[in-house]
């Protein structure tokens, strides 16, 4: 498929030209919080296939006196807090799509957990490959509601073209520069979701 291979071939083109901002944050992450400098986390991706998606860690690992992970917002401080700001943490996806797992645009890839709280239209988000980006993300990202990001992907699903693609990935552009719509309005990232109202 053609979108695949200009997936692919802008990823390996990205990866090379961003190979020092690669480093820099590497070092960062490292000199602030140590190890492990790469998130790896299980998602189900197109037709609900499991992969592993990278992420720049973004989180310290700091626990509370009962040895339990302290509530997200206490832990995303500091070089974190910047580097999810400015979506650098990002960055290392590119990988996943040059390896084809994801697209640049496209429904993001979720929890597994969620995939049997989807009802059936929800479940269509799947019959594309996730995106670094979406028309969700360019449409509210974390400041709207999970059944609003559903409608929207599903949306994207049935009108996907080339030119809606790059439409979304400017509209990305400048949601970067911004940084905005990074956090829900109740905490530093989005409440997990727990199933339809309806």
């Amino acid at each position: 498929m053609l979108k695949s291979l200009l997936d692919k071939l802008l990823a390996l083109f990205l990866i090379i030209l961003l190979l020092p901002i690669y480093i820099i944050v590497s070092l960062l992450i490292c000199w602030k919080m140590g190890q492990p400098i790469l998130f790896r986390q299980k998602r189900p991706g197109y037709k609900e296939k499991i992969f592993g998606i990278y992420k720049f860690r973004t989180m310290t690992n700091e626990k509370d006196i009962n040895g339990e992970l302290l509530l997200d917002e206490q832990r995303l401080v500091g070089v974190g807090k910047f580097i999810r700001g400015t979506s650098l943490d990002e960055l290392p996806q590119l990988f996943n799509v040059l390896k084809g797992e994801m697209s640049f645009v496209g429904p993001r890839p979720l929890l597994i957990e969620y995939l049997s709280l989807y009802n059936d239209e929800q479940k269509r988000r799947h019959d594309v490959k996730p995106g670094i980006t979406g028309w969700a993300q360019v449409n509210g990202r974390n400041a709207i509601s999970w059944e609003q990001k559903f409608e929207y992907d599903v949306w994207y699903v049935d009108n996907q073209s080339f030119w809606l693609d790059m439409k979304i990935l400017w509209m990305t552009f400048l949601k970067v520069v911004k940084r905005s719509d990074i956090s829900s309005s109740s905490s530093a990232t989005m409440e997990k979701f727990r199933g339809n109202n309806k």
